[in-house]
């Protein structure tokens, strides 16, 4: 699967320890950045890039990291048609993933381990959209209200 990973400064070494693990399940990792710690980069910048490669890229996921993961959620769901959670336990992340078709996943890089992030990820890349009617009902509005944004 193609992965699109991104991350400011206070999410950098998380990112950084992610990709050869991801790389290492066969998936093939782009990094958005930021490809170098700079302390003084800002969250908005990878959101955008990551948000922005996997709604063109329908099969493709996303991983954003900040120190919280509320930043990175915030700034990915501007871009139309990105449905980004933060990710608080893998049993949240499946049912963002079974129920909302959940297509960037946030990480916190300040408040989890790298095995809880890991952990997540793997729910996060092996469960599927359900499909069921009133989850793709429910979408089907998300998509709706997305053609009135202005570009």
């Amino acid at each position: 699967m193609k992965i699109f990973l991104g991350a400011d400064h206070r999410g950098f070494e998380l990112k950084e320890s992610l990709k050869p693990w991801l790389e290492s399940l066969g998936h093939d990792v782009i990094d958005c950045g930021n490809t170098v710690y700079e302390k003084t980069d800002d969250y908005p910048d990878f959101s955008f890039a990551v948000a922005d490669r996997v709604v063109a890229e329908a099969e493709s996921r996303g991983i954003v990291i900040c120190g919280s993961a509320v930043g990175v959620t915030i700034a990915a769901n501007k871009v139309k048609g990105a449905r980004c959670s933060p990710g608080l336990g893998v049993e949240e992340v499946a049912r963002g993933r079974e129920d909302d078709d959940l297509n960037i996943l946030a990480l916190s890089g300040d408040y989890m381990s790298e095995k809880r992030a890991k952990d997540m990820i793997q729910a996060f890349l092996s469960t599927p959209f359900k499909g069921d009617e009133r989850h793709t009902r429910r979408l089907k509005k998300i998509k709706a209200r997305e053609k009135q944004w202005l570009r």
